[in-house]
C-alpha cells in the first residue's frame, strides 16, 4: 500500500509534521508493508492556477489531464495518481486551509478530476477509477475542539477535494485544537489511531 503524505504547514517539525509522524507510526504498526512518501508543499515550486481551463477541456478518459503550468506539480500529479491512500495535513489559518494547501487543491481540481454532472453540470468528479482512502489532520494554536465549528473550514474543503477529485474516501479526520495551551502530545493517540484506520 502506497501512502502519500501532503503537508501544507509552513513550519517544519511543528504540530502538523509531528501528528503526521504519529499517523504514519500507526499505519506502519497496523500494516508493515506500507510505503510512505512525504511531500512538503513549501519545499516545492507551485504556482497559482491560471484558470486557463486547459485541464478541464482535456480528454476525460485520461487519469491526468494536461496542465499549462510546468512546475513541481507535474511530478506531484503522477504521485497522487499512483497512491493508494493519503494523509493530508495543514494548520487552520484564520479559519481556512493555508494558502499553500489551497493552491495545491486548486491545481489538482481538473487535472485529476473531470467535469461531472452532480450536483451541477461541470462539478468535478474523479478521473481515476481506483478507489482510495484519506485521513485529514488540521491544527489550531488557539481554538479548542469545542469551538471547531466556528473556525475549521479547512477540513470540509480538503474532504471535498479528496472525494470529488482524488477518488479518496475520508476514513477519519483529526482537529488538534488549542495546542498552544494543551500541547501537541494530547493528540498523539488519536493521530496513531487515524493511521491505523487508514490502512485497515
Amino acid at each position: 500500500m502506497k501512502i502519500l503524505v501532503i503537508s501544507g504547514s509552513y513550519r517544519k517539525g511543528k504540530t502538523i509534521d509531528t501528528l503526521i509522524d504519529k499517523a504514519i507510526e500507526g499505519a506502519k504498526a497496523a500494516n508493515g508493508s506500507v510505503e510512505v512518501e512525504r511531500i512538503t508543499l513549501i519545499d516545492k515550486k507551485i504556482e497559482y492556477c491560471k484558470n486557463c481551463m486547459l485541464c478541464k477541456k482535456d480528454d476525460p478518459q485520461k487519469n491526468i489531464a494536461n496542465c499549462s503550468i510546468k512546475d513541481d506539480m507535474q511530478e506531484i500529479y503522477s504521485k497522487l495518481d499512483e497512491a493508494d491512500a493519503f494523509i493530508l495535513g495543514c494548520p487552520v489559518n484564520i479559519g481556512y486551509a493555508t494558502a499553500v494547501m489551497k493552491t495545491f487543491l486548486e491545481r489538482v481540481c481538473y487535472v485529476l478530476g473531470k467535469p461531472g454532472k452532480f450536483p451541477l453540470e461541470g462539478c468535478p468528479m474523479p478521473r481515476s477509477k481506483k478507489k482510495k482512502k484519506a485521513i485529514i489532520i488540521v491544527s489550531s494554536g488557539i481554538v479548542p475542539p469545542a469551538l471547531r465549528m466556528f473556525c475549521d473550514q479547512a477540513t470540509p474543503l480538503i474532504k471535498d477535494v479528496c472525494g470529488c477529485v482524488l477518488n479518496a474516501k475520508t476514513a477519519g479526520a483529526l482537529y488538534a485544537g488549542a495546542v498552544s495551551k494543551k500541547g501537541v502530545d494530547a493528540y498523539f493517540a488519536k493521530a496513531r489511531e487515524l493511521g491505523r484506520i487508514l490502512v485497515k
